[in-house]
Protein backbone atom coordinates (compact mmCIF):
# COMPACT_ATOMS: atom_id res chain seq x y z
CA UNK A 1 0.00 0.00 0.00
CA UNK A 2 1.35 3.32 -0.58
CA UNK A 3 2.52 5.59 1.75
CA UNK A 4 2.47 9.21 2.02
CA UNK A 5 5.52 11.20 0.91
CA UNK A 6 6.11 13.88 3.85
CA UNK A 7 8.48 15.46 1.59
CA UNK A 8 5.64 16.06 -1.05
CA UNK A 9 3.35 17.05 1.54
CA UNK A 10 5.32 19.64 2.79
CA UNK A 11 5.93 21.18 -0.58
CA UNK A 12 2.27 21.05 -1.60
CA UNK A 13 1.41 22.93 1.84
CA UNK A 14 3.58 25.82 1.67
CA UNK A 15 1.43 26.83 -1.46
CA UNK A 16 -1.92 26.19 0.71
CA UNK A 17 -4.01 28.90 1.73
CA UNK A 18 -3.83 30.53 4.85
CA UNK A 19 -7.94 30.14 5.69
CA UNK A 20 -8.59 28.22 9.63
CA UNK A 21 -10.91 25.41 9.99
CA UNK A 22 -13.32 27.80 11.73
CA UNK A 23 -13.28 30.21 8.33
CA UNK A 24 -13.78 27.28 6.04
CA UNK A 25 -16.77 26.24 8.05
CA UNK A 26 -18.44 29.54 7.90
CA UNK A 27 -17.54 30.33 4.14
CA UNK A 28 -19.16 26.47 3.10
CA UNK A 29 -22.90 27.15 1.36
CA UNK A 30 -25.06 25.85 -1.21
CA UNK A 31 -24.08 27.53 -4.45
CA UNK A 32 -26.11 27.11 -7.59
CA UNK A 33 -24.52 29.44 -10.10
CA UNK A 34 -20.59 28.40 -11.40
CA UNK A 35 -18.14 30.37 -13.55
CA UNK A 36 -16.86 29.37 -16.54
CA UNK A 37 -13.47 28.68 -15.25
CA UNK A 38 -11.14 25.37 -14.52
CA UNK A 39 -9.30 24.92 -11.34
CA UNK A 40 -5.34 24.76 -11.86
CA UNK A 41 -4.66 20.73 -11.94
CA UNK A 42 -2.45 20.62 -9.41
CA UNK A 43 -4.59 22.53 -6.90
CA UNK A 44 -7.60 20.00 -7.92
CA UNK A 45 -5.65 17.56 -7.40
CA UNK A 46 -4.31 18.94 -3.76
CA UNK A 47 -7.87 19.67 -2.31
CA UNK A 48 -8.68 15.75 -2.68
CA UNK A 49 -5.58 14.85 -1.61
CA UNK A 50 -6.56 16.65 1.62
CA UNK A 51 -10.36 15.34 1.48
CA UNK A 52 -8.74 11.66 1.69
CA UNK A 53 -7.22 11.96 4.85
CA UNK A 54 -11.27 11.90 6.52
CA UNK A 55 -12.43 9.83 8.81
CA UNK A 56 -13.43 5.98 8.23
CA UNK A 57 -14.45 2.11 9.91
CA UNK A 58 -11.48 0.77 10.21
CA UNK A 59 -9.62 2.98 7.40
CA UNK A 60 -11.52 1.45 4.48
CA UNK A 61 -12.16 4.71 2.90
CA UNK A 62 -15.15 3.10 1.59
CA UNK A 63 -15.79 6.58 -0.80
CA UNK A 64 -15.22 6.17 -5.07
CA UNK A 65 -15.39 9.11 -6.86
CA UNK A 66 -15.92 10.14 -10.23
CA UNK A 67 -15.15 13.53 -11.17
CA UNK A 68 -16.38 14.83 -14.77
CA UNK A 69 -15.36 17.95 -16.22
CA UNK A 70 -14.91 19.20 -19.95
CA UNK A 71 -17.07 17.33 -22.39
CA UNK A 72 -17.99 14.22 -20.84
CA UNK A 73 -19.25 16.56 -18.12
CA UNK A 74 -21.22 18.59 -21.34
CA UNK A 75 -22.63 14.72 -22.66
CA UNK A 76 -23.77 13.77 -18.55
CA UNK A 77 -26.14 17.28 -18.60
CA UNK A 78 -27.29 16.85 -21.56
CA UNK A 79 -28.55 13.19 -20.97
CA UNK A 80 -29.43 13.67 -17.20
CA UNK A 81 -31.24 16.94 -18.45
CA UNK A 82 -33.03 15.56 -21.46
CA UNK A 83 -34.18 12.87 -19.16
CA UNK A 84 -35.97 15.07 -16.56
CA UNK A 85 -37.52 17.44 -19.16
CA UNK A 86 -38.59 14.25 -20.94
CA UNK A 87 -39.83 12.69 -17.52
CA UNK A 88 -38.18 9.60 -17.98
CA UNK A 89 -38.48 7.68 -14.66
CA UNK A 90 -35.17 8.03 -12.29
CA UNK A 91 -33.62 4.25 -11.26
CA UNK A 92 -31.77 5.23 -8.52
CA UNK A 93 -29.07 2.54 -6.76
CA UNK A 94 -30.38 3.91 -3.37
CA UNK A 95 -33.90 5.07 -2.08
CA UNK A 96 -34.48 7.90 -1.05
CA UNK A 97 -36.35 9.07 2.11
CA UNK A 98 -37.01 12.40 2.42
CA UNK A 99 -40.56 12.08 4.51
CA UNK A 100 -39.78 15.37 6.54
CA UNK A 101 -42.42 16.15 9.28
CA UNK A 102 -42.65 18.56 11.90
CA UNK A 103 -39.85 20.92 12.93
CA UNK A 104 -37.90 19.26 9.89
CA UNK A 105 -40.90 19.99 7.59
CA UNK A 106 -40.43 23.28 8.90
CA UNK A 107 -37.13 24.12 8.19
CA UNK A 108 -37.15 22.08 4.71
CA UNK A 109 -40.00 24.75 3.88
CA UNK A 110 -38.05 27.62 5.37
CA UNK A 111 -34.94 26.73 2.95
CA UNK A 112 -37.29 26.25 -0.35
CA UNK A 113 -38.95 29.78 0.69
CA UNK A 114 -36.01 31.51 1.01
CA UNK A 115 -34.30 29.99 -2.61
CA UNK A 116 -37.56 30.30 -4.84
CA UNK A 117 -37.82 34.13 -3.41
CA UNK A 118 -34.22 34.94 -4.63
CA UNK A 119 -35.10 33.07 -8.04
CA UNK A 120 -38.15 35.20 -8.26
CA UNK A 121 -40.22 31.54 -8.23
CA UNK A 122 -43.70 31.95 -6.43
CA UNK A 123 -45.56 29.35 -4.79
CA UNK A 124 -48.23 28.85 -7.69
CA UNK A 125 -44.93 29.21 -10.63
CA UNK A 126 -45.05 25.70 -12.11
CA UNK A 127 -42.82 25.99 -15.06
CA UNK A 128 -40.28 28.16 -12.98
CA UNK A 129 -40.38 24.93 -10.08
CA UNK A 130 -39.65 23.04 -13.27
CA UNK A 131 -36.76 25.42 -14.57
CA UNK A 132 -35.42 24.97 -10.98
CA UNK A 133 -35.74 21.81 -11.09
CA UNK A 134 -34.17 21.21 -14.31
CA UNK A 135 -31.09 23.41 -12.97
CA UNK A 136 -29.85 20.84 -10.83
CA UNK A 137 -29.44 18.69 -13.87
CA UNK A 138 -27.25 21.34 -15.97
CA UNK A 139 -24.91 20.87 -12.76
CA UNK A 140 -25.56 24.91 -12.02
CA UNK A 141 -23.46 25.35 -14.55
CA UNK A 142 -20.58 24.29 -12.82
CA UNK A 143 -16.92 23.11 -14.54
CA UNK A 144 -17.30 20.10 -12.62
CA UNK A 145 -19.18 17.44 -11.07
CA UNK A 146 -18.41 14.85 -8.88
CA UNK A 147 -20.33 11.60 -8.43
CA UNK A 148 -20.08 9.68 -5.24
CA UNK A 149 -21.16 5.86 -4.51
CA UNK A 150 -19.71 3.37 -2.99
CA UNK A 151 -19.84 -0.77 -2.71
CA UNK A 152 -23.23 -1.67 -2.69
CA UNK A 153 -22.39 -4.54 0.22
CA UNK A 154 -21.33 -1.82 2.59
CA UNK A 155 -24.54 -0.57 4.59
CA UNK A 156 -25.78 2.39 6.44
CA UNK A 157 -22.88 3.06 8.51
CA UNK A 158 -20.53 3.27 6.50
CA UNK A 159 -22.41 5.66 3.95
CA UNK A 160 -21.95 8.03 6.81
CA UNK A 161 -18.45 8.00 6.44
CA UNK A 162 -18.88 8.77 2.51
CA UNK A 163 -20.87 11.36 4.02
CA UNK A 164 -17.86 12.77 6.19
CA UNK A 165 -15.20 12.48 3.12
CA UNK A 166 -17.94 14.76 1.54
CA UNK A 167 -17.79 17.33 4.03
CA UNK A 168 -14.04 17.02 3.83
CA UNK A 169 -14.32 17.76 0.46
CA UNK A 170 -16.76 20.65 0.57
CA UNK A 171 -14.36 22.57 3.63
CA UNK A 172 -11.27 22.05 1.51
CA UNK A 173 -12.89 23.79 -1.81
CA UNK A 174 -14.13 26.18 0.50
CA UNK A 175 -10.53 26.84 2.13
CA UNK A 176 -9.32 26.83 -1.17
CA UNK A 177 -11.55 30.08 -2.78
CA UNK A 178 -13.96 27.93 -4.09
CA UNK A 179 -17.77 26.39 -3.88
CA UNK A 180 -20.04 23.72 -4.07
CA UNK A 181 -23.55 22.24 -3.60
CA UNK A 182 -24.13 18.53 -2.85
CA UNK A 183 -27.00 17.44 -5.13
CA UNK A 184 -29.19 14.56 -4.29
CA UNK A 185 -30.59 14.08 -7.73
CA UNK A 186 -27.20 13.19 -9.13
CA UNK A 187 -28.39 9.62 -8.17
CA UNK A 188 -31.45 9.26 -10.20
CA UNK A 189 -29.82 7.94 -13.54
CA UNK A 190 -26.41 6.02 -12.05
CA UNK A 191 -26.26 3.96 -15.06
CA UNK A 192 -25.48 7.32 -17.21
CA UNK A 193 -22.26 7.21 -14.72
CA UNK A 194 -21.50 4.39 -14.92
CA UNK A 195 -21.44 4.32 -18.88
CA UNK A 196 -19.48 7.52 -18.97
CA UNK A 197 -16.51 6.39 -16.88
CA UNK A 198 -16.66 2.64 -17.58
CA UNK A 199 -17.51 1.25 -14.22
CA UNK A 200 -16.95 -1.94 -13.75
CA UNK A 201 -16.69 -2.93 -10.10
CA UNK A 202 -20.56 -3.26 -9.10
CA UNK A 203 -19.96 1.05 -7.48
CA UNK A 204 -23.63 2.22 -6.45
CA UNK A 205 -23.76 6.32 -7.17
CA UNK A 206 -25.10 7.94 -3.55
CA UNK A 207 -25.00 11.50 -4.48
CA UNK A 208 -23.27 14.39 -6.12
CA UNK A 209 -21.30 17.19 -5.70
CA UNK A 210 -21.04 20.22 -8.47
CA UNK A 211 -18.41 22.53 -7.42
CA UNK A 212 -16.12 25.75 -9.11
CA UNK A 213 -15.87 29.04 -8.88
CA UNK A 214 -19.08 31.13 -7.67
CA UNK A 215 -20.75 33.14 -10.18
CA UNK A 216 -22.03 36.39 -7.52
CA UNK A 217 -24.00 37.44 -10.54
CA UNK A 218 -26.76 34.22 -10.28
CA UNK A 219 -29.69 35.36 -8.24
CA UNK A 220 -29.82 31.82 -6.23
CA UNK A 221 -26.36 32.59 -4.51
CA UNK A 222 -27.83 35.57 -2.71
CA UNK A 223 -29.71 32.93 -0.66
CA UNK A 224 -29.03 32.66 2.97
CA UNK A 225 -30.27 29.92 5.23
CA UNK A 226 -30.11 29.84 9.26
CA UNK A 227 -29.45 27.31 11.58
CA UNK A 228 -31.10 26.57 14.62
CA UNK A 229 -29.40 27.10 18.11
CA UNK A 230 -27.43 23.54 19.23
CA UNK A 231 -30.26 23.19 22.27
CA UNK A 232 -32.33 21.79 19.29
CA UNK A 233 -30.15 19.47 18.46
CA UNK A 234 -27.53 18.83 21.22
CA UNK A 235 -27.75 17.26 24.86
CA UNK A 236 -25.38 17.69 26.53
CA UNK A 237 -25.19 15.64 30.58
CA UNK A 238 -22.57 14.54 33.06
CA UNK A 239 -25.01 12.77 35.04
Amino acid sequence: MATINEEAVTQAQASDPDVSLVEAVYARRSVRGYLDKEVPQGELERIFEIAQLAPSNCNVQPWKVYVASGALKERLREQMYSNTANRVPPNPDYEYRGDFEDEYRVRQVECAVALYSKMGIGRSDKEGRMRAVLRNFEFFDAPYIAFVGMNPKFGTTVAVDVGMWAQTLMLTLAAFGLHSCPMGTMRNYPDLVRDAFEIQDGTKILFGISFGYEDPAVPANETRTTRDPISANIVFRSS
